[in-house]
């Protein structure tokens, strides 16, 4: 199901979330972000909103600057949680808006979002104009893929128990916000699995 995105370039609501994430990096100063912050498009689609579909070549790359993304595939009529991107992990994968290739999943907002949208058009623009985009740009997805190889590497080693208190250690932003079938999905592992793991932490030993 398709809805229709709201513009919020105006909407003191999302300025003042894109403010306060531009403010994070050094090397904008106040003028710099007031400045950033009018002509950066930041859209707000509604819970359920499918943002991208497998197959698809994306025209758009977002940044969740209030809510939360899931990533998803469907394997012989299964979906297969891949990832969750939310406020502290913005960076929503960009490789086939980047290689103008097909997507092989689906994003689909699990809540209603803030979201910073950027597109073939508009980018070159800003890039020009304010070369400190770049740097932004690039700083966010090299913090993102570090994140990524850590948690696979860390995926391929860990016991299934240990994965999920690795989820809880470094994910707390996800656990209370998404289904558990959701979150079994991502750890590779059953809803049942998971829910045995769930009780042997709380009661351990039984």
């Amino acid at each position: 199901m398709f809805y229709t995105f709201t513009y919020m370039n105006k909407d003191q609501l999302a300025k003042e979330h894109l403010k306060q994430f531009l403010s994070g990096f050094p090397n904008l100063d106040n003028s710099m972000i007031s400045q950033l912050a009018e002509i950066i498009q930041v859209i707000a689609p509604t819970k359920g909103t499918i943002l991208m579909q497998e197959g698809t070549v994306p025209d758009a790359c977002y940044f969740v600057l209030k809510g939360l993304v899931r990533q998803y595939q469907i394997i012989d009529g299964t979906e297969r949680t891949t990832e969750f991107y939310t406020e502290s992990h913005g960076t929503v994968s960009s490789m086939h808006y980047t290689e103008r290739t097909p997507s092989s999943f689906y994003l689909e907002c699990m809540e209603d979002c803030l979201l910073i949208i950027g597109d073939r058009e508009t980018d070159p623009v800003h890039f020009e104009k304010f070369p400190a985009l770049v740097e932004i740009t690039k700083q966010m997805l090299e913090n993102d893929l570090n994140k990524i190889k850590e948690n696979y590497s860390q995926f391929i080693l860990s016991s299934p128990l240990e994965r999920y208190e690795h989820f809880l250690k470094t994910r707390p932003d996800v656990h209370i916000r998404v289904p558990l079938h959701q979150i079994a999905s991502y750890l590779g592992m059953t809803p049942e699995s998971l829910s045995r793991i769930r009780k042997r932490r709380v009661s351990p030993g039984k």
